[in-house]
């Protein structure tokens, strides 16, 4: 890749990950594999940030990966009683994360913000290496400069402290960076936590009226990169 000079000028962009960046689709498949519907991928998920979140209110923590594996086990319990070897069923769903793919305008986004001057980084409640496989296969590794995640903060998003670790790690203060990400919850977090936000709209579902609102707002990361090159 042609390197490009960053221009300091220009918000430092922090991604959130899952379904921001990488399409959590095919993990339904993996749902079917071990006899659960893959109309409960959205309530695993839900779950997972649901615990996540409960456990940095309570002053507590875990990783992503032991939420989310005591969230599929109860799941399988409920579904499925007396499953056989749940251990495994459940090691067979996480395993498929690092293989994810991105959205379709993930790609020709990133690199339109890569090119314009913009310095990337990853913020995930989930893991900074899951993240480094998922976009190293989609051949963007090389646009970020920072994978970062929660362990470093020891505490989920949107918790104040999770973006103040970011900021930290790359030493840019608050109002020169913007948080992208498809959760209004991680808008409104990253908002209170004095960044500015652009919502990815990926779906019809509207904008929760209760949340901070975004300072800008795209149908996906190609979108944004046009939108913010437009002034």
């Amino acid at each position: 890749m042609i390197c490009v000079l960053r221009d300091t000028r220009l918000p430092l962009l922090v991604f959130d990950v899952n379904e921001t960046l990488t399409d959590m689709g095919p993990l339904a498949a993996r749902l079917e594999d071990i006899g659960l519907p893959g109309r409960l991928l959205p309530v695993w998920f839900a779950g997972v940030l649901r615990d996540g979140f409960a456990l940095t209110l309570a002053g507590g923590h875990a990783s992503f990966a032991a939420v989310a594996r005591d969230v599929l086990l109860t799941l399988l319990a409920r579904e499925r009683p007396g499953a056989p070897d749940p251990g495994a069923a459940v090691d067979h769903v996480l395993a498929a994360l690092p293989g994810l793919p991105v959205h379709p305008d993930v790609p020709d986004g990133v690199r339109a913000l890569y090119a314009a001057g913009h310095r990337l980084v990853t913020l995930t409640n989930g893991s900074a290496d899951t993240t480094r496989a998922v976009l190293d296969r989609a051949e963007l590794g090389d646009c970020f400069e920072e994978h970062l995640d929660i362990e470093g903060a020891g505490s989920w998003k949107p918790a104040r402290a999770a973006y103040a670790y970011a900021l930290r790690a790359v030493d840019v203060p608050a109002a020169q960076a913007m948080l992208v990400s498809v959760h209004p919850w991680d808008v409104d977090g990253a908002g209170r936590a004095g960044l500015s936000a652009a919502w990815l709209r990926r779906t019809p579902v509207p904008y929760p009226a209760a949340l901070r609102p975004a300072d800008r707002e795209a149908a996906g990361v190609a979108d944004l990169a046009r939108r913010l090159a437009a002034g």
